[in-house]
Formats: structure tokens, sequence, C-alpha cells
């Protein structure tokens, strides 16, 4: 499913965008009930609870998506026959390692 919405054109920074405007839009949701409907605070509280639900939701679609971009990048190098470690300015970590283990060289 990831792979289809990033081949669609959808990317990371557009669900982290969507994410940041849900937790205004909860917000404003949560204002415009109780100001305008006569149904009491649980109403709007339900409706900002309801609309902010969707941030982490969204949050972790972008990571996700952030994760198939890297995974095209990666293969796009490879194609290229050209090394991660030079080319991206991060050679202090060692990729086969899930980039997190330190590459001790010595000077």
């Amino acid at each position: 499913m990831i792979k289809q919405l990033h081949s669609m054109g959808i990317r990371s920074s557009l669900a982290y965008t969507a994410g940041i405007a849900s937790i205004g839009l909860s917000v404003a949701s949560w204002v415009v009930s109780k100001g305008s409907e006569n149904a009491g605070l649980d109403r709007a509280d339900r409706w900002g609870i309801f609309v902010g639900e969707w941030a982490p939701t969204l949050f972790a679609l972008g990571v996700a998506l952030r994760m198939e971009e890297l995974r095209e990048e990666e293969e796009m190098r490879q194609r290229m026959g050209t090394s991660t470690s030079t080319d991206t300015g991060t050679g202090m970590f060692d990729k086969s390692q899930g980039g997190r283990t330190p590459v001790h060289t010595q000077p």
C-alpha cells in the first residue's frame, strides 16, 4: 500500500504537513463546536478528539513514505554504482547495520 501511494506521487512531506494541519484543525473544530452548538462542552471535546486522532496516523504514514523514499534512493544509487557513504555525507554510519552502528576508522 505504501509503495502504491508513493508511486501515485504522495510524498512524506505531504503526510507530515497533513498531520500538522490536523492538529490545528482539531483545535479549530473544538472552538467552533464549543461556540456554535448548544450541545455543551462534551460534544466539542468529542469533535476535537476525533480530528486530533488523525495526526498520529498521518505522521506514521509520513514515516512509512519516507522509508520508501529512502529505499528508492538507495536502489537508484546502487544502479548507478555509487557508494552511499560518500554520496550522502553520512559516512560515519555503517548502512549494513541499519544506519545506526558507528563505523570507527583510524585517522
